[in-house]
């Protein structure tokens, strides 16, 4: 791939995340030109969100002007996109039957690369925010849904599928050993917003978000309960993976933290008198946009491959563990 004489070249990264959608236009050098975030409308289907991905990057590119060239894309996802669909993406009804890169090659006309969004904050906090310099690392993603990433050697850890970190499908407890995903509670269904606000709802009658569980914890015995249990496995689930791993540093994003300081003080007391070498346990540097600026730096990647060879025509493998 050649850019024309006297444009700009530049790409276009998208966070398809649970809950919101968001995009920017990025020169070669990473610099933000243009920034656009809306609602992802999960409960919609995959349909829909695709149209509102092309829309919104269509939308990014026009508001970015006419001397500019896109010459990649970087996308990432809730979910972990394979060659042929996105797996472990219940949210969005459909999403596990798109090939989300190739979509968005053949919507955009450029060459493409999609990852997992915690994968992709991981990616970004280890480069340019609170991972850098701390290896190995762990990302703990606490928003919608519940992920975390490990960073080792540079590279975040992808795993044989592509699924490594998704602690969401972790066990409550010993009694749900051997039951199948079907019968039985995970992890997320406690720790994450979705989780918590679901919860908290059925409690109350009323539809309350987790923020809202957060801010009322302190007047409310049921919200209360609700946010100990939910820290409560949290932290279990901290140790025990932090004893596995052993890194250097956590780093906590997503949504969520918006309550850091209801947790923070809970997670940090069960590290170190959990884990025999502690780690530190410090906010994102970017808790609120480390995905799309994961994406970015997918999407730079890509364009360097394609400008370094001007006869490939495209970023996807179909080893679902490469892109990172």
């Amino acid at each position: 791939m050649t850019t024309q004489p006297g444009s700009l070249p530049v790409v276009l990264a998208i966070d398809v995340g649970g809950t919101k959608m968001a995009a920017a236009i990025c020169d070669l050098d990473g610099r933000r030109l243009v920034a656009d975030l809306g609602a992802t409308g999960s409960a919609e289907g995959s349909a829909m969100v695709l149209a509102r991905l092309e829309e919104m990057g269509h939308t990014a590119v026009r508001r970015a002007g006419r001397d500019v060239e896109l010459v990649a894309v970087g996308v990432a996802t809730i979910g972990i996109p394979l060659e042929h669909g996105v797996a472990l993406a219940p949210a969005i009804p459909g999403w596990g039957s798109v090939a989300l890169a190739r979509h968005v090659e053949e919507c955009f006309g450029v060459p493409a690369v999609a990852g997992n969004d915690v994968k992709a904050a991981a990616l970004s906090e280890s480069r340019n925010g609170a991972l850098a310099g701390h290896d190995p690392g762990l990302y703990l993603n606490l928003g919608t849904g519940l992920a975390s990433a490990a960073v080792v050697g540079g590279d975040v850890l992808l795993g044989a599928n592509g699924a490594a970190g998704e602690i969401g499908y972790s066990l409550l407890s010993r009694r749900d050993v051997h039951r199948p995903l079907e019968g039985r509670k995970m992890l997320e269904d406690v720790v994450s917003g979705m989780g918590l606000a679901a919860m908290a709802s059925e409690r109350l009658g009323r539809s309350v978000d987790a923020y809202e569980v957060f801010e009322r914890a302190g007047d409310d015995v049921v919200l209360a309960e609700l946010v100990e249990e939910f820290v409560g496995h949290l932290a279990a689930h901290l140790v025990n993976l932090v004893v596995a791993l052993d890194p250097a540093r956590v780093v906590v994003g997503g949504g969520l933290t918006r309550s850091w300081e209801s947790f923070s003080g809970p997670l940090e007391r069960a590290l170190k008198t959990g884990v025999p070498y502690p780690p530190e346990l410090v906010l994102a540097a970017h808790p609120d946009d480390a995905a799309l600026r994961g994406a970015v730096e997918m999407a730079l990647g890509c364009a360097r491959q394609v400008l370094e060879n001007p006869a490939r025509k495209s970023c996807v493998s179909n080893d679902n563990r490469r892109g990172m």
